[in-house]
């Protein structure tokens, strides 16, 4: 049966060729078998009649010892035994044939003959050939008897016919084993084809690419074993492949979606890979349009990477590690950090990124240093000074004494104060998820809150209107709702002035959020300071919010604990009109 294989070819199955090869050799031993035991019977066979007639020999040599007529004697002989047509010879010791029953004339002298030099040598010989006497073929058993040769001889061809006749039980065993065999054989070639056409067909889905669904199911046995083991890493290793071109894509599209540009060269310089950023950042960088990513190192700005990779490319004792220069710009407005790596096979990637608002960052983080160092120093300064006054005064009128004091306590609730506000905002951005969570009741809490501020708001003859519909109900942080609150209150009483109404109002709820408003009538501010009233330490007056004993936080915690419960917050307000705050406050996060 002709298959094809992979390439189109067309052959003889791998089944039927084994199946063929192995009947073959199994034929053959069965013919080696068949000659060698036949030969070995044969053998047997001759040495049986051999030994026969050297009893005979023995057995003429007594008869004929002390007989008168040796024709006679050996006649009688030949007739007790089966063998009729024995031939009987006796030889003197010099060769000459002192009798033969078959033939009278003298004959020629037989020390000669093969089976008389074996019997002049070893005392018994035989052997099969011609005779030269009667042309026929005889089997020869000499033996020497006192230096006289006794020879016996019968023809060779229709006794060894008789006596190697053949077995047919021993033929019958031979066509079982070659049918059982047959059998066996025809089954192991068959499973071994099964199992050969199925890898077959797997192998020719898996080069021409359509690989399907079908469990393939192979023998018990070690070839099944090894092809099922086949299968399986082929299953894994396109999985592998799967999974390497989805992280290869993924790592693409990182390429492609970064917020820094990125390109790849090889050891000559040509482009393997960039994203659209690259280019993009370095036309916004260069006073020349560039339109390859080739062309980055031909700008001016990238002088110091084209000399590093010049300096380091044509280096050949370099050490084997990877090399990494960066350039930092500052031009047209914007900070570009430019990064070269240089690769061991001397391919390199280079990679720019816009650094202008992360550098914008920094310094924000270095005025918010600065701004609270500044308002840590004011406290501590007056704390040390009251201190001061006291301590190198010891005759220090009690009055002074009490109220230096009283001002010492003062300066440190408000530090402690400033410390609270800002270990809040720390938590909000570096811990937001160690906050705990719960259901809080925000009428409950606005009430604790008003409760709280009753006196401060009586001594300025503030009055509050809650309107808070249904009892809000949210899953938050109660520390963080109670500051936002607290603070809106805080800023209110602080700075919107006397005789003023504020209102705290849940005007709107949905499914997800709660929208409030926070609202007083006091003096307001001017547009110029509405959108920064949220950062870190901003104040209209710095003077008046000292003296308030205010941190300048308190808005800022106020955005950051409306964001942490995913919120909005705004505000609006104009000169004598009042500030209004409008948040919204998710019911559940």
């Amino acid at each position: 049966m002709l298959q094809t294989d992979l390439l189109g070819k067309r052959r003889i199955s791998f089944s039927q060729r084994l199946f063929w090869s192995v009947l073959t050799i199994f034929l053959l031993f069965i013919a080696c078998f068949f000659i060698f035991q036949y030969q070995r019977e044969k053998s047997f066979a001759e040495d049986k009649l051999n030994n026969v007639l050297s009893n005979y020999n023995y057995q003429l040599y007594r008869y004929t010892q002390n007989a008168e007529n040796i024709e006679e004697v050996v006649g009688k002989f030949i007739e007790d035994i089966p063998q009729q047509e024995l031939r009987v010879t006796i030889i003197d010791p010099s060769g000459k044939v002192l009798f033969d029953n078959n033939l009278q004339e003298e004959l020629s002298n037989h020390n000669n003959r093969q089976e008389v030099i074996k019997a002049r040598s070893f005392g018994q010989g035989f052997a099969i050939r011609h005779s030269d006497t009667t042309g026929k073929q005889y089997f020869y058993s000499a033996t020497n008897i006192g230096d006289f040769i006794y020879r016996s001889a019968l023809p060779y061809d229709p006794v060894l016919k008789e006596l190697l006749k053949i077995d047919t039980g021993f033929i019958y065993f031979l066509t079982i084993m070659a049918i059982l065999f047959l059998f066996v054989i025809s089954s192991f070639t068959r499973s071994i084809g099964k199992t050969v056409s199925k890898l077959k067909e797997f192998a020719l889905h898996a080069y021409n690419g359509q690989m399907s669904d079908t469990d393939y199911v192979f023998p018990d046995d070690e070839l099944g074993d090894i092809a099922k083991h086949i299968i399986t890493l082929h299953h894994r290793q396109q999985k592998s492949a799967s999974a390497l071109s989805m992280e290869r894509e993924k790592l693409m599209k990182h390429f492609q979606y970064a917020k820094e540009g990125f390109a790849m060269f090889d050891p000559n310089g040509k482009e393997i890979l960039s994203n659209i950023l690259f280019i993009q950042f370095f036309n916004i960088l260069s006073d020349t349009c560039i339109h390859q990513a080739e062309e980055a190192l031909e700008l001016v700005e990238t002088e110091p990477v084209k000399l590093f990779l010049k300096k380091n490319l044509s280096n050949r004792n370099r050490k084997k590690n990877v090399l990494r220069e960066a350039v930092t710009i500052d031009k047209n407005g914007k900070i570009f950090l430019i990064e070269c790596l240089l690769f061991l096979d001397n391919s390199y990637e280079i990679s720019i990124h816009d650094i202008s608002i992360r550098e914008q960052e920094s310094r924000m983080k270095k005025q918010l240093t600065q701004n609270i160092a500044h308002e840590l120093k004011t406290p501590v300064s007056s704390i040390q000074g009251y201190l001061e006054t006291i301590l190198s005064n010891p005759g220090l009128d009690p009055e002074k004494k009490e109220a230096f004091l009283e001002r010492c306590y003062a300066q440190s609730s408000r530090l402690t104060h400033l410390l609270r506000d800002i270990s809040v905002l720390n938590r909000l951005d570096e811990a937001a998820n160690m906050f705990d969570l719960t259901d809080i009741h925000i009428t409950r809490l606005v009430a604790e809150i008003e409760n709280e501020a009753a006196k401060r708001m009586q001594e300025k003859r503030i009055t509050s209107e809650v309107i808070l519909p249904g009892d809000p109900v949210i899953y938050g942080n109660y520390s963080l709702l109670y500051s936002i609150f607290q603070n809106l209150y805080d800023n209110a009483i602080a700075y919107a002035g006397e005789d003023i109404r504020i209102t705290l109002n849940c005007y709107k709820e949905d499914p997800k959020y709660y929208y409030f408003s926070f609202s007083d009538t006091g003096t307001g501010i001017s547009e110029e300071h509405i959108n920064r009233i949220f950062e870190r330490f901003y104040r209209l007056d710095k003077g008046r919010s000292r003296k308030a004993g205010g941190t300048g936080l308190g808005l800022s915690i106020v955005k950051h604990g409306v964001q942490f419960h995913k919120g909005q917050i705004s505000a609006k307000s104009s000169p004598g009109k009042g500030l209004t705050f409008y948040f919204t406050l998710k019911k559940k996060i």
